[in-house]
């Protein structure tokens, strides 16, 4: 039998030598877990971190012209917040029925992704014609319905691909979703760029996004058996004890990301204009560029956390990133209202710290249960993890009305710190396993 969170083919592959206890590359590897095809596995590495990051990119799209939608609708900041909101609950809804459906499991990937990729540009396209509000919010979540079939299948598809240097190669791709994510807040910056402008683009790349995997992309060596439709497989998920603390950890992450990601624009604008008392200071050149720059860093996050676990191991890794993560959501609100050169350092800081880990979560999951049943594991976990940001993104304009900007993101350190506390869990779990093993 094939261990539990292990590959088929783990079976077949040449026999691993030095290997670090965390799953570091064996001696005279390439990092793609011994197959002798090491060229051809980073080149669809690359290939499919290029079609995240521009199939990711209609995800803020609806944020980044908020502006603009808040002068033609009146919106209220509560009403801003919701166009982040509705393409969470669309993705949570994307994500619950593939995992009831088990379609990461039993559809071929590239048609999944290929497919997810194309609505999800159609429907990001609707936005320009939004008659109003509610109809603004209807596109907005069927956007992220769409991108449900983009994100999860694309960690399984990098794992694909590499064994050894899975932490890279997940990162590499969630690194490239976050630039993708990031990628609406720097068409804004062009001159003149209005609505539809910036929509047009998101749904360009991702149609792009959706071709480029239609036509090249292909599984690796490790790829994961496909299995019958089951009922029964998102219990057997959440039955495994090791998913459960992964997913924690996860949750803690996540309690914090969206809300950064969703909120930082309009703090660093807010912070502008306290700072030179002007309110057209938050129309600054500077805020757009380190507004996209602070989602756009992340990307650097998850490949130095990919190299890192890959080193070192996925625990110890997550464990230092939520750390600086959260002493980053305490720390921001002293910059509040100060110069851009006190600013920028600390929200990039956050910015890189705050998605550093993700990757690793997922892997962790890869990790934690049977190979047949990693699509749908991938996708409970993130299921999970986006209904917990529909709380917190909302939870940003009710505290900063109360408390102020400078206050607000404190709250969201509670996050990683109760991460930290799964995490370590799962290090103990794993400990006990490794101490039972030898007389098993």
């Amino acid at each position: 039998m094939t261990p539990r969170g292990v590959d088929a083919s783990e079976d077949t592959a040449p026999p691993r030598t030095a290997q670090g206890a965390h799953g570091g590359a064996p001696v005279g590897s390439a990092g793609t877990g011994g197959t002798g095809d090491a060229g051809r596995a980073w080149a669809m590495l690359a290939l499919l971190a290029g079609a995240e990051l521009l199939g990711m990119s209609p995800w803020f799209t609806g944020s980044a012209v908020a502006p603009q939608l808040v002068a033609r609708w009146s919106l209220s900041a509560a009403q801003v917040g919701g166009l982040s909101t509705a393409v969470q609950l669309g993705f949570v809804l994307g994500t619950a029925l593939a995992a009831l459906l088990n379609l990461a499991d039993i559809t071929p990937a590239r048609r999944y992704f290929t497919w997810a990729a194309t609505a999800a540009a159609v429907a990001n396209a609707a936005l320009v014609w939004a008659p109003d509000y509610p109809v603004a919010l209807a596109t907005r979540a069927l956007t992220g319905l769409c991108l449900a079939g983009v994100y999860p299948p694309a960690m399984k598809m990098a794992a694909t691909w590499f064994r050894a240097r899975r932490g890279l190669a997940v990162g590499a791709v969630v690194g490239a979703l976050t630039v993708g994510k990031a990628a609406p807040y720097l068409w804004r910056v062009i001159p003149d760029a209005g609505v539809e402008t910036v929509v047009f683009a998101s749904s360009s790349a991702a149609a792009v996004a959706a071709i480029l995997v239609a036509l090249f992309w292909h599984d690796g060596p490790f790829a994961f058996p496909s299995r019958r439709f089951s009922w029964g497989l998102v219990g057997e998920v959440v039955a495994a004890p090791r998913w459960r603390l992964a997913t924690g950890g996860y949750l803690g992450h996540m309690a914090e990301l969206y809300a950064y990601w969703t909120w930082i624009p309009a703090f660093v604008a807010a912070s502008a204009v306290a700072w030179a008392a002007d309110p057209a200071a938050a129309r600054s050149p500077w805020v757009g560029a380190l507004s996209f720059g602070t989602i756009a860093v992340g990307g650097l996050g998850c490949l130095w956390g990919g190299v890192v676990s890959d080193r070192v191991g996925r625990e110890r890794l997550v464990i230092l990133a939520m750390a600086l993560s959260g002493v980053c959501a305490l720390a921001i609100g002293f910059a509040f209202g100060r110069s851009p050169w006190l600013l920028a350092p600390l929200a990039l800081a956050w910015g890189f710290f705050v998605i550093a880990d993700s990757a690793q979560f997922s892997v962790l999951v890869t990790e934690s249960v049977p190979p047949h049943a990693v699509g749908t594991a991938l996708t409970v976990q993130v299921c999970l993890g986006f209904l917990l940001t529909t709380v917190t993104i909302q939870m940003i304009p009710p505290l900063v009305a109360w408390a102020g900007w400078r206050a607000a993101f404190a709250l969201l350190a509670v996050g990683p710190a109760l991460g930290i506390v799964s995490i370590r869990r799962l290090q103990a779990h794993a400990r006990r396993e490794r101490a039972i093993a030898p007389s098993a």
